[in-house]
Protein backbone atom coordinates (compact mmCIF):
# COMPACT_ATOMS: atom_id res chain seq x y z
CA UNK A 1 0.00 0.00 0.00
CA UNK A 2 1.44 3.40 -0.86
CA UNK A 3 1.94 5.78 1.54
CA UNK A 4 0.41 9.39 1.82
CA UNK A 5 1.36 12.60 3.88
CA UNK A 6 -0.73 13.84 6.11
CA UNK A 7 -2.00 17.06 3.80
CA UNK A 8 -2.66 14.30 0.94
CA UNK A 9 -4.82 12.30 2.91
CA UNK A 10 -6.60 15.64 3.99
CA UNK A 11 -6.94 16.95 0.66
CA UNK A 12 -8.59 13.48 -0.32
CA UNK A 13 -10.87 13.76 2.44
CA UNK A 14 -11.87 17.16 1.21
CA UNK A 15 -12.60 16.26 -2.60
CA UNK A 16 -14.19 12.91 -1.80
CA UNK A 17 -16.92 15.74 0.83
CA UNK A 18 -17.00 17.79 -2.08
CA UNK A 19 -18.09 14.98 -4.62
CA UNK A 20 -21.02 13.91 -1.94
CA UNK A 21 -22.40 17.35 -1.69
CA UNK A 22 -22.66 17.67 -5.93
CA UNK A 23 -19.88 20.56 -5.96
CA UNK A 24 -17.13 18.37 -7.00
CA UNK A 25 -16.00 19.28 -10.97
CA UNK A 26 -13.52 17.60 -13.47
CA UNK A 27 -11.35 19.25 -15.45
CA UNK A 28 -14.46 18.98 -18.33
CA UNK A 29 -16.27 20.91 -15.88
CA UNK A 30 -18.77 17.83 -15.27
CA UNK A 31 -19.95 17.18 -12.24
CA UNK A 32 -18.05 13.84 -10.63
CA UNK A 33 -19.95 10.98 -9.58
CA UNK A 34 -16.90 8.39 -8.77
CA UNK A 35 -15.49 7.83 -5.82
CA UNK A 36 -12.18 6.82 -7.77
CA UNK A 37 -12.15 9.79 -9.36
CA UNK A 38 -12.83 12.05 -6.76
CA UNK A 39 -9.40 10.15 -4.89
CA UNK A 40 -7.39 10.79 -7.95
CA UNK A 41 -8.54 14.52 -8.49
CA UNK A 42 -8.01 14.92 -4.46
CA UNK A 43 -4.25 12.90 -5.00
CA UNK A 44 -3.39 15.80 -8.14
CA UNK A 45 -4.65 18.89 -6.46
CA UNK A 46 -2.30 17.72 -3.19
CA UNK A 47 0.66 16.88 -5.88
CA UNK A 48 0.59 20.47 -6.93
CA UNK A 49 0.40 21.76 -3.28
CA UNK A 50 3.71 19.59 -2.30
CA UNK A 51 2.76 17.00 -0.74
CA UNK A 52 4.12 13.68 -0.60
CA UNK A 53 2.09 11.45 -2.44
CA UNK A 54 3.69 8.19 -5.07
CA UNK A 55 4.23 9.33 -8.41
CA UNK A 56 1.24 8.16 -11.02
CA UNK A 57 1.75 4.68 -12.61
CA UNK A 58 1.73 4.60 -16.37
Amino acid sequence: MAKYSEKAGDKVEKTIHEMKEGKLKSGSGKKVTSKKQAIAIGLSEARKEGAKVPKKKG
